[in-house]
């Protein structure tokens, strides 16, 4: 049984639309996956280039959802002396990460090693880094996952992360609403909203942004397919039940119908960047002031000057 069997990923009160058997059966498919999804190997590589701006080096890296993520590589070139642990969402995906780690097949394997664990197993404020990539839209409540974050870094350390954003399939979305049909995907947070989360979560600075990747296919059938190794369909508003031939070849049309003059099938993805760190807490304020009586008569002395 799975980590994730009984409770929503990374929370157990739901805060977004999000149907978790679905998630569910995203992560049990990442367990017997040849890889991580090509899209979040790509988004990776752009995070990964933000970290240049960051002057601290850290000592302990946490990669959150790292097989998902495909960032392992891209933090071994970059912080090769870090100590590295990996977060895994459900116990399949924690044994499989062992395993890799074990035959050498993790990056990170060349340096010191990596530790696989649960997010409840984590210190509190031992990581420099936390970077996340491509994993907070597949959690019911990301305010608990900021939550969790900021709880896990040390002081000044920061969190770099990526995740998509609203617009993205627009044209598949669009497609499914023109056809009368449920929603085509859960819906994702706008990153001014996420930046609104780090700042209630206690981080400082927040910086988001966001592109836009056009991507695109021959034709829907090889869409199709991407979409499912990204995960699927996820909202529980969705069609319920299975689909039949029928209605499946009329999507197929209707996507094909979307072609382009170079004869190609175009889709959008916004990506939503996202980094912050943990500020030394505030001192505690008093709900009471106390004056002595001298000194409230030194304060009317002075006004009446």
């Amino acid at each position: 049984m799975t980590e994730a069997a009984n409770t929503p990923p990374e929370t157990t009160t739901p805060r977004r639309p999000l149907d978790l058997r679905r998630v569910l059966t995203v992560l049990n498919r990442l367990v017997r996956a040849d890889g991580p999804p090509w899209l979040h190997g790509e988004v990776a590589r752009r995070m990964a280039e933000r970290l240049g701006i960051i002057r601290l080096k850290p000592e302990v890296v946490v990669d959150w959802w790292g097989f998902a993520g495909a960032g392992g590589q891209a933090l071994a070139d970059t912080y090769p002396r870090a100590r590295r642990i990996v977060v895994e969402p459900t116990e399949g995906l924690r044994e499989r990460s062992r395993k890799a780690a074990r035959a050498g097949r993790w990056p990170w394997q060349r340096g010191t090693g990596v530790e696989v664990v649960s997010a409840d197993d984590l210190s509190p404020n031992g990581a420099q880094l936390i970077w996340a990539n491509m994993m907070l839209h597949g959690v019911w409540d990301p305010t608990a996952v900021l939550d969790r974050w900021h709880r896990a870094l040390a002081v000044d350390g920061f969190v770099m992360f990526s995740c998509l954003g609203p617009d993205t399939l627009r044209e598949l979305r669009d497609l499914y609403a023109r056809l009368g049909w449920p929603p085509a995907m859960a819906e994702f947070i706008d990153m001014h909203d996420l930046g609104d989360m780090l700042v209630h979560a206690g981080f400082a600075d927040p910086v988001m942004d966001q592109e836009t990747l056009r991507l695109s296919w021959p034709d829907a059938e090889a869409l199709l397919a991407e979409l499912r190794g990204l995960g699927g369909n996820a909202s529980p508003s969705r069609f319920a039940g299975l689909r039949t031939p029928r209605w499946r070849q009329r999507l197929v049309d209707e996507l094909n119908a979307l072609r382009g003059p170079d004869g190609r099938l175009h889709m959008r993805f916004e990506v939503a960047y996202g980094h912050a760190f943990k500020a030394p807490p505030r001192p505690a304020r008093s709900s009471e002031t106390t004056v002595s009586l001298e000194q409230m008569r030194t304060l009317v002395r002075k006004r009446d000057t």
